[in-house]
């Protein structure tokens, strides 16, 4: 493999080959000409002795691939790529890494959307793609217990399958494992009626920055034992421990379900309609929205059928018992109509459910298409103020003459204006900067959130003190320096530490 450089044609494999016979001291070595250190040959060695060497990727071209996650940012190259196979192994490379105060970042399938999970180039990453059997699935008491590598929908359509029901179903889900939806607290569309990944998290075990074994929560319904530490570790972005085990609460399949895409002429109009129907005291199980925008976007990619034409759309799904929810879509099919929605269908089978929410679940990646670099926020307001934040979304839009894409969980206020650009472009990347800016200091302005699911990771630490204020943030440094005295687990990440 040839690399070009301004300086010179470097043969990687030459490289890798002169590592290998050099014991090079830690942190130092010819790969910081690739922009990343190399780990000592003791320490990786040592590291081969715990997970086995086909398990410990050193090569420039392997560190590479775990750089970066879908957030757009720098890439890091961490020193070594590590895949263990069982608790044991992890438990041992953490204290491995705790002696040699080596810095751990640890990685699902690097969906993440803030940045969480790039690497320090100092440290490892730890992969969890080998940790991924589901351990246990109990009908009686309604709980799994799964390793932190399984995939969301492999655990979705398992339990399913016995009549049970796993409802967080993040927009990755085909690919994020359960691990990165407990470390990033992970929402998703049915999070309205649902709650999300917090909602679900009965127990876990982790490993600590010592590499100590914890254990916390319980199989039970209630657990009133101790420090509450099980929901200290959701959405902690690996800062805080290192899983190797969940307990997930399951409930019973929802016995009956309707499908509704309702069209609008205006994102305001649909706007006001979300918050007509939460203020009838309706809850539907999923309630999204897209401007016209991402529907033409959405419909070139998928070719379901969506109206291009439609200003915007309300996709809504209610669920439960028969009975109600007939009552509810009866109710949800009057309140469009009298916001204004000029034309409402409700799909009349599976396929046909399916493929509305196919379509809705498939928006990233229409929107990815259109230009090289995208930036994905998840500013979340009070349901109340949706309105006023997609008219607010409108303006920073014209403001910075930029193509800005909304869509999103409405129903509970998790917007997710998709910014298209061209990152190589400076002078449009700096509007794209003072544009996030903007849907920040709009979204608190109206009583929210920088995040509704996505994390704070990198890209919003600098912002987290607008939101929760200077003390909170110290409180907060101050927790991660008990838990994580040598700042080894995810550094950089939430506080900016």
């Amino acid at each position: 493999m040839q690399i070009n450089t301004s300086l010179k044609t470097l043969d990687i494999s030459y490289y890798q080959y002169t590592i290998q016979d050099n014991d090079l001291p830690f942190g130092i070595g010819i790969t910081n000409f690739f922009g990343g250190p190399v780990i000592a040959k003791s320490l990786r060695q040592a590291f081969e002795a715990i997970v086995g060497p086909d398990h410990v990727m050193t090569a420039p071209e392997d560190l590479a691939t775990y750089a970066y996650d879908a957030a757009p940012l720098e890439s890091v190259l961490p020193q070594a790529v590590l895949m263990p196979e069982s608790s044991e192994e992890l438990g041992r490379i953490i204290k491995l890494c705790h002696e040699n105060r080596l810095p751990i970042t640890v990685r699902g399938a690097g969906t993440n959307l803030s940045g969480g999970t790039i690497p320090d180039a100092d440290g490892v990453v730890i992969l969890t793609a080998l940790l991924n059997r589901i351990l246990e699935v109990n009908e009686t008491d309604m709980y799994a217990v799964v390793q932190p590598g399984v995939i969301t929908a492999q655990l979705v359509t398992k339990v399913e399958a016995k009549g049970l029901f796993y409802p967080p179903d993040p927009g990755s889900q085909a690919v994020s494992t359960l691990g990165g939806n407990v470390m990033e607290n992970a929402g998703g569309l049915r999070g309205l009626k649902y709650g999300v990944t917090r909602d679900y998290v009965m127990g876990l075990s982790f490993f600590d920055a010592m590499g100590n074994h914890i254990h916390t929560g319980s199989r039970t319904v209630k657990c009133a034992t101790g420090y509450n530490i099980t929901q200290l570790m959701v959405g902690s972005e690996g800062t805080l421990g290192v899983l190797d085990e969940i307990v997930l609460k399951l409930i019973p399949y929802p016995a009956h379900r309707k499908s509704i895409i309702s069209m609008f002429k205006t994102i305001e109009d649909a706007s006001e309609t979300v918050a007509g129907i939460i203020a009838g005291r309706i809850v539907p199980a999923t309630l999204e929205i897209m401007d016209q925008f991402t529907i033409r976007a959405v419909e070139a990619f998928s070719k379901a059928g969506l109206p291009v034409d439609a200003g915007a759309l309300l996709l809504i799904e209610v669920d439960g018992h028969p009975a109600q929810v007939e009552e509810d879509a009866a109710r949800v099919l009057d309140l469009c109509e009298k916001y204004g929605a000029y034309q409402t269908q409700t799909a009349e089978n599976d396929a046909q459910r399916e493929k509305i929410w196919a379509a809705r679940r498939s928006a990233l990646s229409a929107l990815a298409k259109l230009k090289p670099t995208l930036v994905l926020e998840d500013a979340t307001v009070p349901r109340s103020r949706i309105p006023d934040m997609v008219k607010g979304l409108g303006e920073i839009a014209r403001k910075h003459g930029l193509d800005i894409g909304t869509f999103g969980h409405a129903g509970d206020g998790n917007l997710h204006p998709t910014i298209l650009t061209d990152r190589r472009d400076k002078t449009e990347w700096l509007r794209v900067e003072k544009a996030i800016e903007d849907i920040f200091a709009h979204a608190l302005s109206l009583g929210g959130t920088l995040s509704g699911e996505h994390g704070i990771g990198i890209a919003k630490s600098a912002f987290l003190e607008n939101e929760i204020g200077r003390a909170s943030v110290e409180f907060s440094k101050r927790l991660k320096r008990a838990l994580d005295p040598s700042n080894i687990l995810n550094p950089g990440k939430i506080t900016g530490d």
